[in-house]
């Protein structure tokens, strides 16, 4: 039996587009995939916790084979703990709003949080990096007001979802899906919602 996790990088709330289109597929999937259970991490809920000076020298301990001891310990356990909720699913789904060409600062802050040494990845000094979340899915829901696909560089750039993208195959999660949702200013809004809601039950029905 599988296990789903929706994580939210939006703090609008039910006027999130990107949350809506997520909430589709979940609906779709939950019809398709009965036994299947599926919970939310809302990254704006409170419980992400910081990775501030004391989690960095935590980090910096592990990386040099020490065990972090006080404030850095309480840091180290905090972040593992969200590592753990994340990792103990099998599938993902994000659900995630241009912001700025980028990602929300909270889903940044959730990727420096759980991408630690032993948890995300391995790194050897002559074969580089090797992903630890292997045998895992992720569908992400993209969306974006202004910049669109075909559209030139005074409409911004999408640094949203190469990142993003890069982010999850560097974890090893190699199987990702996307949905995307970009009206733009002058396109149809309704249409392309349209498109995005069919997208996201096409996908969910066989994720």
């Amino acid at each position: 039996m599988s296990r789903l996790l929706h994580i939210s990088a939006s703090p609008r709330g039910t006027e999130s587009i990107s949350t809506a289109i997520a909430e589709t597929f979940v609906e779709e999937y939950v019809a398709t995939h009965p036994t299947h259970t599926v919970d939310r991490f809302d990254l704006w809920d409170g419980t992400l916790p910081e990775f501030g000076p004391a989690a960095a020298r935590a980090k910096m301990t592990v990386f040099g084979g020490g065990t972090p001891e006080g404030e850095e310990a309480e840091a180290w356990a905090a972040a593992v703990r969200t590592f753990e909720r994340f990792d103990s699913y099998d599938r993902y789904l994000f659900s995630v709003p241009m912001w700025n060409a980028s990602v929300p600062y909270k889903l940044k802050q959730f990727i420096d949080v759980v991408s630690q040494p032993a948890m995300i990845f391995d790194v050897h000094p002559e074969t580089g990096y090797r992903p630890l979340l292997t045998g895992k899915r992720a569908a992400v829901v993209y969306t974006s007001a202004v910049w669109g696909p075909g559209l030139g560089p005074e409409f911004g750039s999408d640094f949203q979802s190469t990142f993003f993208n890069d982010w999850l195959r560097w974890t090893g999660i190699g199987d990702v899906q996307e949905i995307r949702h970009h009206p733009t200013l002058t396109g149809s809004y309704d249409t392309e919602r349209k498109q995005a809601d069919e997208d996201a039950r096409r996908i969910a029905r066989t994720f």
